[in-house]
């Protein structure tokens, strides 16, 4: 008989299509997030599990198939996994990172321009009918060109929306818990600052950090005070490294002129008061969204999974202390 997996949610066919050549695959049949429920209820009776950010995977949901063998998260993020718990389990969690490096940039590079040219508010006054022609003070936004950009956290969407930044002649700054090399620096001609000097001197700021205890709000009412009143925020982090009612704050009372958001604090709700701004343009974590990317990622996880059933060592592997306690 075929081992067995359980996939949180459909996912593009090719990576279906692997995970059906070895295992005998069950998908959850909603096009939602699975309740807590259906989660422990799908895992049971499992040998492997692969799943999405929107699930909580912790400690209940391991010990409710304790034969499980695999954890493949569809993500390059995996804050939604206790991998401190699957270590001590033995269990293995894989993640697929780089593949959605170019197409989070993309999208870090869309909420930046689309803000500061305040598209969605032109676009919204265009289709209520509301343009009667050209006129000199009409949606005034902000050139980006030759401004300087600060990317806190330099990994590679960070260095990605930098050499993006670099066809618009744009100055960069970046932080970072560790200074990149100074051949990094040279490629993306990029300064290292601490954040506060970083907050204080750019025009746009974009997040690209990993939600850890020490991004938990990284940005709140302190930094928002350090930042230019015409400055930018985007975020295509995590939600919660952002202080959302601070964000708020600082939106209405002019601290910092707008925000590109593509994640959220408590997703999928988000602050309300958020929705009534119009200097922020809002989209649905969609930062990996193209067919190509999210084709990637379901063969990645498929295939991680699969290596682990066949007793190879998977492409992805997070946790690689439970596969050298395997070797021993």
């Amino acid at each position: 008989m075929k081992p067995k997996i359980y996939v949180t949610r459909r996912i593009p066919q090719p990576g279906l299509d692997i995970l059906a050549e070895v295992f005998e695959v069950e998908v959850n049949p909603y096009d939602r997030v699975v309740t807590r429920e259906e989660l422990i209820a799908g895992v049971k009776g499992k040998d492997a599990l692969l799943c999405l950010l929107t699930d909580k995977i912790d400690a209940e949901v391991m010990d409710a198939e304790p034969r499980l063998k695999v954890i493949a998260n569809y993500a390059v993020g995996f804050d939604n996994v206790d991998v401190a718990a699957a270590t001590r389990r033995g269990i293995p969690v894989t993640n697929t990172p780089g593949v959605l490096t170019d197409t989070t940039a993309d999208l870090a590079f869309t909420l930046l321009l689309a803000t500061a040219r305040r598209v969605v508010e032109a676009d919204k006054f265009m289709r209520a009918g509301k343009y009667q022609g050209w006129a000199p003070m009409l949606f005034l936004g902000q050139d980006i060109h030759h401004k300087t950009l600060g990317i806190v956290g330099f990994g590679r969407i960070g260095q990605a929306v930098a050499e993006r930044a670099a066809g618009f002649h744009m100055r960069i700054l970046y932080s970072d818990s560790k200074r990149a090399s100074g051949e990094i620096e040279n490629k993306y001609n990029a300064e290292f600052r601490e954040l506060a000097d970083l907050l204080r001197e750019s025009d746009f700021v974009s997040l690209h950090v990993p939600l850890t205890e020490s991004t938990y709000h990284l940005i709140s009412d302190e930094e928002f005070d350090l930042m230019k009143k015409t400055a930018i925020l985007v975020n295509t982090s995590r939600g919660p490294v952002v202080d959302e009612k601070a964000l708020v704050r600082a939106l209405k009372a002019g601290k910092i002129a707008g925000a590109g958001l593509d994640v959220y604090e408590r997703e999928p709700q988000c602050e309300p008061e958020l929705k009534e701004l119009d200097n922020v343009i809002m989209v649905p974590h969609i930062a990996s969204a193209s067919v190509e990317t999210r084709t990637k990622m379901a063969t990645m996880a498929a295939e991680n999974a699969v290596a682990v059933i066949r007793g190879e060592i998977p492409p992805n592997l997070v946790n690689p202390e439970v596969w050298e306690k395997r070797r021993k």
